[in-house]
């Protein structure tokens, strides 16, 4: 996972009590590195105009996530003017407390910030904040959010994803809108067509498969028993997406996997796609997304990237008012990472088309959060929740499993159905909550808080 790298910019007024300036400023830069932040930025503090002007020089030549201007006494204005024009970088200004003591004001460290937010408004620029000594575990939470946001805004803006085939008729929540998709993040998307995919697939050498195959083996117990024609296609279109997202680059792919997969080549895509999103055999996840729902894909790759491990696109079949829980349930998509531990994965048949390979197992019980890049309104909408998977029978066959909300299941399904969302959501283990409201914020997206 890559790390998250931070412009550290302490700024002094050397008229203030440097030597407590000094102290505050080394805490806080031991405080961020103990706490895995890559730091930048000058080894001194900026006192001047001229080293600051040295510093925002310096920066156009770093890519970072968070620009932290650390006031470590008052300064007026111009110096954070100064570090911020010209680098699109999130902002974020750091205070620290003195305590009152009817003597000399040693730092004035929240005027800095408050006079410097001032400036930031003006013109136009926003920015988040914190007001706290270096060992405040929530600060340095609140930077944490800001700083992944940030990375996650920069690795956007090279995501380029495939989108093979176009969407099934009747399903416009999985539409392509191309042009706000760059606007918005910065992704390109290339269009493939399913015949390509088909025309790799039949013609996967067959000690490829066998290869593949042997791999699947050592992990899943029953292949043996199931159609093996259709299963060895499954594994041809696992080799034949692999093939196209490696040779053109691609961070992720959204699939029109019915009804061509069935009725053309004989076998069912859901398999394959699992393989990629889960990173099979060590390779880099490559999200993928069914019937061609390309906001899932972007979606699942913004939740992989925050939380370093693969995301699952899934539809909600049922919702209990009694217990506050929703079913959630794809034919056979689920990373097999996601599987719980304490059953066994298994090999299954698509439970309508009757054709292999999907994967049958009961998603691991633990935190989540879930998120949905929304078009439901025409324009992009962040929708965002949390909640637990819970350790319960599987609802259905195929990959599914318990989501007990924190909101109560009446809630959510007007939630759901009174503001037209799509019938997808993603979703990923670990709480990643805070790091994606300041994403939507950055993005400038509108936020539908589920939670």
């Amino acid at each position: 996972m890559e790390s998250t790298r931070i412009a550290f910019l302490p700024l002094v007024r050397t008229t203030f009590d440097v030597k407590l300036a000094e102290q505050m400023i080394g805490a806080a830069r031991n405080a961020l590195i103990a706490s895995g932040f890559e730091l930048s930025g000058p080894e001194k503090a900026i006192t001047g105009l001229q080293e600051a002007q040295q510093a925002a020089q310096n920066l156009k030549d770093q890519p970072v996530d968070l620009l932290l201007i650390f006031q470590a006494t008052f300064a007026d204005s111009t110096l954070v003017v100064m570090l911020t024009e010209g680098v699109d970088v999130p902002v974020f200004l750091w205070a620290v407390p003195e305590p009152w003591t009817g003597q000399r004001l040693r730092l004035n460290s929240l005027c800095g910030i408050n006079l410097a937010g001032h400036a930031l408004t003006l013109r136009g620029r926003p920015y988040e904040y914190g007001y706290g000594d270096p060992h405040d575990a929530g600060l340095i939470q609140k930077i944490r959010a800001m700083a992944m946001a940030g990375r996650l805004r920069r690795q956007l803006k090279s995501v380029h994803l495939g989108l093979v085939g176009e969407h099934p008729a009747g399903l416009d929540t999985c539409a392509l809108d191309a042009p706000t998709l760059e606007r918005t993040f910065g992704i390109r998307v290339e269009k493939i067509a399913l015949e390509e995919v088909f025309l790799r697939a039949r013609n996967t050498p067959p000690e490829r498969i066998d290869d593949i195959r042997l791999k699947l083996d050592s992990r899943v117990e029953n292949l043996a028993e199931l159609d093996q024609k259709p299963l060895r296609g499954t594994l041809g279109v696992y080799s034949a997406l692999k093939e196209i997202s490696t040779g053109s680059h691609l961070d992720g792919l959204a699939v029109r996997c019915w009804p061509e997969f069935f009725t053309d080549l004989g076998c069912a895509a859901c398999g394959a796609m699992s393989m990629l999103s889960d990173g099979f055999d060590g390779a880099v996840p490559v999200p993928c997304s069914c019937e061609a729902d390309i906001n899932s894909t972007v979606t699942q790759l913004i939740l992989q990237l925050l939380a370093g491990s693969p995301a699952f696109q899934t539809d909600m079949v049922g919702v209990n008012r009694e217990t506050d829980t929703v079913a959630l349930w794809h034919c056979g998509l689920a990373p097999a990472s996601m599987a719980d531990p304490n059953t066994p994965i298994r090999g299954g048949i698509h439970s309508n088309r009757k054709l292999p390979l999907v994967w049958d197992f009961v998603l691991k019980p633990g935190e989540i959060t879930f998120a949905r890049v929304s078009m439901a309104t025409g324009t992009p909408r962040m929708v965002l929740g949390k909640g637990e998977m819970v350790a319960a029978p599987k609802p259905f066959n195929g990959t599914s499993g318990t989501l007990k909300l924190e909101i109560s299941g009446s809630q959510f399904l007007d939630y759901l159905m009174k503001e037209g969302l799509e019938h997808h959501i993603c979703f990923v283990y670990g709480n990643h909550l805070e790091s994606l409201v300041a994403f939507a914020k950055l993005a400038q997206i509108p936020i539908l808080m589920l939670s």
